[in-house]
């Protein structure tokens, strides 16, 4: 069975694909305003160590990727992506405003860790519903404007959050609660809008007969199961969790930027710059990917990451860093959206919510134990320790999906 494509588009892409993007868009000015600067209001306001930062942040990410699983599963047994969505959308919308109110860091890690269930149970459906209504030779360009419009929405939200700052504290290098505060007020407004943008104009295609040929043979027994997914999928995944241990939670470029003189507004500019770069280059590498192939433009990717974190390693000043975000962006163009594009190519339509389930599980299991160990090798060897270890797995990685993973061939099918 597979979704039907509706005949409705917006901007040469299909109505669920373009209002997914606009959802995205908006949570993430606000996750942006709410969340980047958290690890500085861990670090500067409650005066919490690099290893609590790393436990607060691997805790929520990993905890919240069990849900990933079961709601990607649960999607593909029920076939109903849209209301797991949503509720997961909301649940993100109503905690975060509780960060105002934030004075331990236990406290802060209650509220980011119901935050990540809401992510954990809208993340995969969500990327199982984008994958549907794209035609197969558009999924690429598909994931790529989803990016896109995700990252222009954090350029947005942090130009707010650099504008507020600069307005609440000008060149104070530490974050104020005050200043915080009003980040998390201010983002309450985009994160309603998302899910009301959901709610009314993302629509649970009707099912039909497959137009569109499965990538793979379905699970024994029609069950969806970790054993009855393709193999090269199963190696991929392998090799994700290979580069995820040693990608961190970016709040160690957070802190990394104040370690080497970078003020909280300059760190938002610096921000702002890298989502530029990568809104702009998502959709160039995802049209790229559908027409020269997933792997190499993930490879090239990864290749660009490891010489980012031997350059965050061997940073001495803000000018380098400067230079670093700019090439973060680079990164995240090539490999995000490029990546679950490639799930789909590799998993029939039955099981991709499954298949979503385990790829964002096993991303965000390995965040906690990554986080933790860039914590201790900052604080036990020095700063610049956690990028170069980040650098050596992202190279073992690209090696690894270049000699290990066979790429599916593209399938070409007319658009409705």
């Amino acid at each position: 069975m597979q979704l039907s494509r509706t005949r409705a588009r917006v901007l040469g892409l299909t109505a669920n694909v373009f209002f997914l993007g606009i959802v995205a868009f908006l949570t993430d000015i606000s996750s942006e305003m709410t969340l980047t600067l958290l690890p500085l209001f861990l670090a500067n306001v409650l005066g919490v160590s690099t290893v609590v930062i790393g436990l607060v942040e691997g805790v929520a990410e990993s905890s919240a990727s069990f849900l990933k699983i079961a709601s990607g599963w649960f999607s593909d047994r029920w076939r109903q992506r849209k209301l797991l969505t949503v509720i997961g959308y909301t649940l993100s919308a109503i905690s975060k405003p509780f960060l105002y109110f934030a004075i331990t860091w236990h406290w802060v890690l209650s509220i980011r860790f119901a935050d990540r269930l809401g992510k954990g149970i809208r993340t995969s459906p969500r990327d199982a519903l984008l994958s549907e209504s794209a035609p197969v030779n558009e999924r690429g360009k598909s994931f790529g404007f989803h990016r896109a419009l995700d990252t222009a929405g954090a350029v947005l939200g942090l130009a707010i959050a650099a504008l507020i700052i600069y307005l609440t504290q000008r060149g104070d290098v530490g974050l104020t609660r005050t200043s915080y505060q009003w980040l998390v007020l201010a983002g309450i407004i985009p994160a309603t809008l998302a899910v009301l943008v959901l709610v009314f104009f993302v629509h649970e295609p009707k099912r039909e007969e497959a137009i569109d040929p499965p990538a793979g043979p379905k699970a024994p027994g029609g069950k969806n199961t970790f054993a009855g997914l393709p193999t090269p999928f199963k190696v991929f995944l392998g090799i994700m969790v290979v580069f995820s241990l040693g990608n961190s939670s970016d709040a160690f470029l957070v802190l990394r930027a104040q370690n080497l003189g970078l003020s909280a507004f300059h760190i938002l500019l610096l921000l702002v710059l890298f989502n530029i770069v990568y809104a702009s280059l998502s959709g160039p590498a995802g049209i790229l990917s559908d027409k020269l192939g997933r792997k190499a433009v993930i490879v090239a990717g990864w290749a660009v990451y490891a010489l980012i974190y031997f350059g965050f390693g061997f940073a001495s000043g803000p000018g380098m860093v400067l230079a670093l975000f700019v090439a973060y962006g680079v990164y995240y163009g090539a490999a995000e959206g490029v990546s679950r594009a490639l799930v789909a190519d590799m998993v029939p339509v039955q099981q991709r919510g499954t298949a979503y389930g385990l790829y964002h599980g096993a991303v965000g299991l390995s965040v906690l134990p990554a986080s933790v160990i860039a914590g201790w090798l900052w604080q036990s060897i020095n700063p610049a320790a956690p990028f170069f270890f980040g650098a050596a797995l992202a190279a073992i990685a690209s090696v690894a999906l270049v000699t290990l993973v066979k790429e599916p061939a593209q399938k070409k099918i007319p658009q409705a």
